[in-house]
C-alpha cells in the first residue's frame, strides 16, 4: 500500500518529467529551425512565414535573443488571452466546446474539493477505525486512508455527514451539466446561424437506393428525386466503389517520396548514383539503380491508375447504391434528411451527409445491409478484448502491493526494501505500466470502427471514444479497484470466514484512492506535459526536411500539425470525470490532483489548439450529448459505489436515502436530452428558411449548382489535371451545362398512383430528366 512518502516521491518524480518537458518545449519553440513545429497551424493558414529565409546562417537556425528566454513561459497567458468568440472563428466551434470539458472539470470540482476537504476530510480524519482494523482484521492502510470513509467506524452516524455531501455534488454536478447544456447548444445554433455557406448545408446522403432493372443509379435517383422533391432538388452524385484507386494512388505516393528522396540524395553527391535492393524492406533481393528503378514503378502505377480510373467510371458494378443529393436550400435539404423517404423504411434511407473533408470514403462502398452483421461481430470481439485485458490490468496490480512482491519473491525483499526504490515502486511504476498497456488500445478501436462502416472521421471518433471510455470504466477503474483489493487483502480472505468478505471489500475499495492518484501524476501531469513538447512530430518534420523537402511546398506537406483526437483525448478526460465523482465522498484527497490535471491540461490544449491543431473537420460540437451523457454515467456509478460502500458499513438506516439519487440523477439526464439534445441530432426548419432567405437577399445571382458539382467528388478523382480552381469553387463562378436524358422507367414501382379523385397522374414528371454524372 502506497504511503503518504511513496506519493510524494511519485509526485517529484512527475512534476520534475513535466517541467523537463515544459522547459525543452520552452526552448525548441524559440529556435527557428522549429518554427514550423510548433506553428503549423498559422503556415496553413498563411498567416505566418517561415523565420529562416533570410540573415545570418547562425540567427537562421538558433535564436539569439536572449530576451525571449527570460520570457519562456509567456506561452501560458498568450494561449488564456484570445477570447471565446475569436477561436472559434480560428480553429472551429469542436475545438472551442472540446476546451469547455476541461472549463467544466473546474467548474465542477473546485468547489466540491473546497467543500469535501473543509467538511469530510476533518471527519474522516478524527476517527480510529482503520488502527482498530488493523489489529482485528490485518487489514493494509496508508496515512492516506485515515483521511477517508475507511476510517469511519461500523454503525456511526458521521454517515449521514456523507449522504448530506453525496446530495450536494450530484445537485451541483447537475446544475453545471445542465448550463453547460443549454450553453453549446446556444453555441451549435449561433455558429450554424453565422457560418459561412456550405456543401453539407444543402446536401443528404441517400442509402440503400432499391435496384431498377430499367434504370441506373444515377437514372432512379434523379427521378425518385424529381418526383418527391420538385421544387427544392438541385444535383446529385453517386458514389462509386473506388477503394482499390485510391490504394494505388497511395502507393504512387510513397513510391514518389523515395523517388524524391533518393533524387535528394543524387543531387548533393553525384559521385555515385544511389543503389537498393528489391528485395523485402530493401534487405535483399538483386541491386538496381535506386532512381531508375523507382521511375519504372511509378510509370506502371500511373499506367495501372488509369485503367482503373477507367473501369471506375464505366463498370455498373463500381456503382455503389447510394448517393450525395444536394438542394437549391438548407430548408429543402433539412425537410429531407429529417424525414422518411418511401412506404419501405429500409429503402431511400436519409440522413445528412458530412462535410466533404469529413467523409471516409472508403466505407461508402459498403453495402448497407451488411453494416448491422458487422457491427455485430465487432460488438462480440470488443467484449472479449475487453475481458481478456483483465489479465495485464490483474497484473498490474500486483505491482501496487509492494507486500504481494515480496510473499510472490522473497529474494527481491533486500533491494525493494530499499526506501527509495520502494517509493517508485509503488508511487510510480503501477501507473506508467498502466499507461503501457493502454498505448495501443485507441488504434485497435479505431480499427473496428472502420471495420462497421461509419461514414464519416467524426462518427468513427464518437463511436471509438464510446468504446473506449467503456473499456476504461470496465479495466481500469472497477479492474483496478476489484482486482486491486483481491491482491491487498488476500492473506485476510482466506483467514476469515465468508459472512465477513464483503465487510472487508467495503474498508479496501477506499484504499486503491493511492493507485489512481498514481495514475493522474503519470497521465495528468506528465503526460499533457508530453503533449506540448511533441516529440515525434518534431522528429518526423526534421527528418523528412532533411531528406524529401525540395520545394516549399514539399516542406508544408512535412508538417503534421495532428488534430484533437477526440477518440482518445475525450474519454480520458471521462476517466478524470469519473475518479473525481467516485472519490469525492469517499477520499477527497485524490480530488486536488484531479484539480491540477483541468487546469493544465486546459492551458496545455488551448495552447495546441491556437498554435498547432488543424482540425481534419468540423461537427458542430455534434459530440457535447456524450460529454454530457458519459459524466451523467460517472454521476451514478459513484452514487452506486457509495451505497454499496455504505451497506458494509452497516449503515442500513441511511443507504435507503441515496437510492433517491440514482434515480434523480436518471430523470435528470433524460429531461435535459429532451430539452437540448435536439439541437444536436436536428436542423431547425425556421432557422434554415431565415438563412435562406437572407443568402437570397444578398446573394440573389450565387451559382449554387457550380458551388456544389464538385464538392463531393472522391478524391482520387480530383488529379492534378481534373483540380478546380477554390477560389471559383466558393464564389460560384463556374458555370456547368446540364445534359438531358431520356428516362427509361417502363415499371410505376417508384412513381407516385393516379389520383383516385382525377384520374390523373401524379405531379407531372417530365419526358426527360437530368442526368448525375457519376
Amino acid at each position: 500500500m502506497a504511503t503518504l512518502g511513496d506519493i510524494a516521491v511519485s509526485g517529484a518524480i512527475n512534476l520534475l518529467s513535466a517541467f523537463i518537458f515544459l522547459l525543452a518545449f520552452a526552448i525548441l519553440r524559440l529556435q527557428p529551425f522549429n518554427d514550423r513545429v510548433y506553428f503549423p497551424k498559422w503556415y496553413l493558414k498563411g498567416l505566418r512565414s517561415s523565420p529562416s529565409r533570410s540573415g545570418a546562417f547562425v540567427r537562421r537556425v538558433v535564436n539569439l535573443d536572449f530576451r525571449s528566454y527570460i520570457r519562456f513561459l509567456n506561452w501560458m497567458p498568450e494561449a488564456l488571452k484570445m477570447p471565446e468568440p475569436e477561436l472559434i472563428d480560428h480553429a472551429g466551434l469542436d475545438s472551442a466546446v472540446y476546451l469547455r470539458i476541461y472549463l467544466m472539470g473546474l467548474k465542477i470540482f473546485v468547489p466540491i474539493t473546497f467543500l469535501a476537504w473543509a467538511i469530510l476530510v476533518p471527519v474522516n480524519y478524527t476517527n480510529d477505525a482503520l488502527e482498530a482494523a488493523k489489529m482485528v482484521a490485518n487489514v493494509t492502510a496508508s496515512d492516506i486512508d485515515k483521511l477517508s470513509i475507511s476510517n469511519i467506524p461500523l454503525k456511526s452516524q458521521r454517515f449521514w455527514t456523507h449522504i448530506v455531501m453525496a446530495y450536494a455534488f450530484t445537485f451541483w454536478t447537475c446544475y453545471v451539466l445542465l448550463r453547460e447544456y443549454e450553453k453549446v447548444a446556444s453555441m451549435r445554433l449561433q455558429f450554424l446561424s453565422s457560418q459561412r455557406r456550405r456543401p453539407d448545408q444543402f446536401t443528404v446522403l441517400v442509402r440503400n437506393v432499391p435496384p431498377d432493372p430499367d434504370e441506373t443509379v444515377s437514372e432512379l435517383v434523379e427521378h425518385f428525386f424529381l418526383v418527391n422533391h420538385p421544387d427544392h432538388y438541385l444535383t446529385h452524385r453517386v458514389v462509386c466503389n473506388a477503394n482499390k484507386l485510391a490504394s494505388l494512388v497511395k502507393k504512387k505516393k510513397k513510391k514518389q517520396n523515395w523517388l524524391d528522396y533518393y533524387q535528394l540524395k543524387y543531387s548533393r553527391d553525384q559521385s555515385q548514383r544511389p543503389q537498393m535492393k528489391t528485395g523485402f524492406l530493401g534487405l535483399w533481393g538483386g541491386k538496381v539503380d535506386a532512381i531508375d528503378y523507382h521511375i519504372s514503378e511509378i510509370e506502371k502505377l500511373s499506367e495501372e491508375i488509369e485503367e482503373e480510373r477507367k473501369r471506375v467510371l464505366k463498370d455498373p458494378k463500381s456503382i455503389m447504391p447510394a448517393a450525395f443529393v444536394s438542394f437549391k436550400t438548407r430548408w429543402g435539404a433539412a425537410v429531407c434528411a429529417q424525414t422518411q423517404q418511401s412506404r419501405n423504411p429500409t429503402l431511400w434511407l436519409t440522413e445528412w451527409a458530412p462535410e466533404p473533408r469529413d467523409v471516409y470514403w472508403q466505407n461508402l462502398a459498403i453495402p448497407y445491409m451488411s453494416l448491422k452483421v458487422k457491427r455485430l461481430i465487432i460488438g462480440v470481439a470488443f467484449f472479449f478484448l475487453t475481458f481478456f485485458f483483465m489479465i495485464p490490468i490483474a497484473s498490474v496490480q500486483a505491482l501496487a502491493s509492494i507486500e504481494g512482491i515480496e510473499k510472490r519473491a522473497p529474494f527481491l525483499k533486500s533491494v525493494i526494501e530499499i526506501k527509495f526504490i520502494k517509493s517508485v515502486i509503488q508511487g510510480f511504476l503501477p501507473g506508467i505500466a498502466l499507461k503501457l498497456f493502454l498505448i495501443f488500445l485507441p488504434t485497435i478501436l479505431m480499427i473496428m470502427s472502420k471495420f462497421e462502416g461509419f461514414v464519416s472521421l467524426s462518427s468513427l471518433e464518437r463511436r471509438s471514444a464510446t468504446r473506449y471510455y467503456i473499456f476504461l470504466i470496465i479495466n481500469v477503474f472497477l479492474g483496478s479497484i476489484l482486482t486491486g483489493a483481491a491482491f491487498d487483502q488476500l492473506n485476510s480472505f482466506i483467514n476469515q470466514s465468508a459472512n465477513e468478505i464483503p465487510k472487508t471489500i467495503g474498508v479496501a475499495v477506499p484504499m486503491k484512492a493511492t493507485f489512481f492518484i498514481t495514475y493522474i501524476m503519470v497521465d495528468g501531469w506528465a503526460g499533457i506535459a508530453g503533449e506540448v513538447l511533441m516529440l515525434k512530430p518534431l522528429i518526423l518534420y526534421h527528418l523528412k526536411n532533411f531528406f524529401l523537402v525540395k520545394t516549399e511546398k514539399d516542406r508544408e506537406e512535412a508538417m503534421d500539425p495532428g488534430s484533437l483526437g477526440f477518440n482518445t483525448g475525450e474519454p480520458r478526460i471521462q476517466l478524470y470525470f469519473l475518479l473525481g465523482l467516485v472519490y469525492a465522498t469517499v477520499t477527497p484527497v485524490l480530488l486536488p490532483f484531479i484539480i491540477i490535471f483541468f487546469a493544465f491540461a486546459f492551458a496545455v490544449f488551448r495552447h495546441q489548439i491556437i498554435n498547432v491543431y488543424n482540425q481534419e473537420y468540423e461537427s458542430g460540437a455534434a459530440f457535447w450529448p456524450d460529454v454530457h451523457g458519459r459524466v451523467i454515467t460517472a454521476l451514478v456509478i459513484s452514487q452506486l459505489a457509495l451505497m454499496g460502500l455504505m451497506s458494509t458499513k452497516e449503515a442500513a438506516q441511511s443507504t435507503p436515502f441515496l437510492i433517491a439519487l440514482p434515480v434523480l440523477t436518471i430523470w435528470f439526464h433524460r429531461f435535459c436530452n429532451g430539452r437540448h439534445k435536439s439541437a444536436f441530432v436536428k436542423y431547425p426548419l425556421q432557422e434554415a428558411m431565415m438563412k435562406d432567405t437572407l443568402e437570397r437577399a444578398r446573394d440573389p445571382n450565387f451559382n449554387l449548382k457550380a458551388y456544389l458539382q464538385s464538392a463531393y467528388v472522391h478524391p482520387v478523382f480530383k488529379g492534378d489535371d481534373d483540380d478546380i480552381d477554390e477560389d471559383d469553387l466558393l464564389s460560384g463562378k463556374m458555370e456547368t451545362e446540364s445534359v438531358l436524358v431520356p428516362t427509361k422507367r417502363q415499371s410505376r414501382r417508384n412513381t407516385p398512383a393516379p389520383s383516385k379523385i382525377s384520374g390523373g397522374s401524379s405531379p407531372s414528371l417530365p419526358e426527360t430528366v437530368k442526368n448525375g454524372e457519376p
